[in-house]
């Protein structure tokens, strides 16, 4: 039984961070076919599964205001690669660009977002009366920085895997709901495990039931322990763990 993996690499991370803690230390040099593989379930281990395959998609992050990001994500790419822990990296694109919003507070509670009105200490003023404008929308430019790519990408190789019959079952290690089309055709053709990397909720169109389509289906979530059991050798090949990994 030969099983595919396809990682969102930018899903599993943000997945991770927030599991792990954002300035915590030890789940970074992640091993990902390792961590894949102790996903597999016991029905699938008894019919002889073994991962043949491991794609990681993912983008260059920009080094624009942090330079030590984008050589420490080189780093770790190099390193999966020696090490055999992925078979194929697919890239996407990191986009950084400006984007204009209504400046928002969130509401006490529930944190949802809430249009800001002037208020001392910024109030808003008519140029020329002198007249306050409380009711105005101020609106804000700010920089937007976002992964584009990497859902498409782990859905064009599932289904060419899938379709070219180099796999009989699939794992897809995202919580990205833009899935939905190309896990429900796997479905239709091989067994599909889910395994949600963080702690949301998994997305509705990624759920289902187990014997959809030809069955055996399977969801799955990494955890902490999971995540600090599963690294890389240090180094790997002279490729250090970067720093605070």
């Amino acid at each position: 039984m030969k099983v595919g993996a396809y990682i969102d690499g930018f899903n599993l991370y943000y997945g991770a961070r927030k599991l792990c803690g954002r300035g915590a230390e030890g789940w970074r040099w992640l091993d990902i076919r390792s961590v894949v593989k102790s996903t597999l379930p016991h029905a699938w281990r008894d019919q002889g599964a073994t991962l043949e395959r491991v794609v990681y998609c993912t983008a260059r992050v920009s080094g624009a205001r942090n330079p030590s990001s984008a050589a420490d994500q080189t780093v770790y790419i190099r390193a999966l690669e020696a090490h055999g822990s992925v078979d194929e990296v697919e890239f996407g694109n990191f986009v950084s660009r400006a984007k204009f919003a209504p400046l928002v507070r969130p509401v006490p509670s529930t944190y949802r977002p809430s249009i800001a009105r002037p208020e001392w200490p910024l109030m808003l003023k008519d140029a020329a009366t002198g007249d306050d404008l409380p009711d105005v929308t101020m609106m804000v430019s700010y920089l937007h920085q976002e992964e584009k790519g990497s859902d498409v990408n782990v859905g064009t190789h599932l289904l060419l895997d899938v379709l070219q019959q180099n796999i009989d079952a699939a794992v897809v290690v995202s919580n990205d709901s833009d899935l939905k089309l190309p896990v429900r055709e796997a479905r239709k053709r091989v067994p599909v495990g889910i395994v949600k990397p963080g702690p949301a909720q998994l997305a509705g169109d990624l759920r289902g039931i187990p014997s959809e389509g030809v069955g055996r289906h399977w969801w799955g979530q990494l955890d902490a322990v999971r995540l600090r059991e599963h690294q890389l050798p240090d180094p790997v090949n002279g490729l250090s763990k970067p720093d605070g990994w």
